[in-house]
């Protein structure tokens, strides 16, 4: 089953382009991701001519601008990338009625909800990042009304940079560090979300009708905790491979101002994909773990 990835040195692009020759059910994945030296996202020739060239069985969009602070200043190309490249790939996937599965974010919320979010709240993103992944969002589903989006929240893995490598890299230079603690979300494993995306695939191409399947679905790692917590037990993971561990302090938000405002409540209600596709992913612990032996295992 060939799968076009948008997006090529992302966590996410990453993690599927390590899943390329697995297998689900009677299919084995042949995974291609594209970057920016392999065609334009933000041009709809250059996105139709490399789908086409491939003509694959679904196509992932990984492709993201994710820089929360920077985008406060240079948000024409983060709503170039987010809004307009996501419109064309989801335009020339509606041509080739190809599934086209588009990835979104927890920021599209203001945060202030009490529980965690579900697919029917309504978003009010407080930044630009936020801003332009919404828009994403709308003009993929207006381009191309059989889209899946799936929002995810606070992504890690062994690739690139993220939350747990910065982590592990402060411990080894301070012996204490200050962590925000109002800020709760579900911290998200990208291989496993690589994974559920491609028994997502799978499932698509065996259905005998996957047009239903379309919508917007939430997609993160079960279990909740705000990042001081998630600090502390990426620590705990470590301290088992004999990595420092610091004393983390508790911050507020407000000791630790950003460009980029962050949602207080980031917690995705995931319910939705388990009982259409019945996936739920591992709760973030178990994957902390695997994501820490990885890295920790390479020095």
């Amino acid at each position: 089953m060939r799968v076009f990835v948008a997006g090529k040195s992302g966590q996410l692009a990453t993690a599927l382009a390590h899943l390329d020759g697995q297998a689900a059910g009677a299919s084995t994945f042949e995974i291609t991701c594209f970057g920016r030296t392999d065609f334009d996202l933000t041009s709809l020739e250059s996105v139709r001519e490399a789908i086409m060239n491939q003509r694959p069985r679904a196509v992932i969009n990984a492709a993201a601008y994710t820089a929360v602070d920077g985008a406060e200043d240079d948000e024409e190309n983060a709503f170039l990338l987010n809004a307009i490249g996501a419109e064309n790939l989801a335009r020339v996937c509606a041509d080739l009625d190809t599934p086209f599965l588009h990835i979104s974010t927890d920021y599209v919320f203001d945060g202030q909800k009490e529980g965690p979010y579900t697919e029917q709240d309504t978003p009010n993103p407080q930044g630009v990042y936020g801003r332009s992944k919404l828009e994403g969002e709308l003009r993929v589903m207006r381009a191309n009304p059989h889209s899946l989006i799936f929002r995810t929240a606070w992504v890690y893995s062994p690739y690139g940079k993220n939350f747990v490598k910065t982590m592990l890299a402060l411990a080894e230079k301070r012996d204490e560090l200050g962590v925000v603690a109002d800020q709760v979300g579900n911290p998200s494993y990208a291989p496993d979300l690589a994974a559920a995306l491609l028994a997502i695939c799978h499932g698509l191409s065996e259905a005998e009708n996957w047009h239903p399947l379309a919508g917007l679905y939430h997609l993160a790692g079960s279990g909740t905790t705000n990042w001081h917590g998630f600090a502390e037990q990426t620590f705990s993971v470590g301290s088992r491979f004999g990595h420092p561990v610091p004393r983390v302090n508790e911050l507020t938000t407000a000791e630790y101002p950003t460009p980029a405002k962050r949602p207080a409540n980031s917690r995705l209600d995931c319910g939705k994909l388990r009982d259409i596709f019945g996936i739920t992913l591992p709760h973030w612990h178990h994957s902390l773990e695997r994501c820490v032996s990885i890295l920790l295992a390479e020095k």
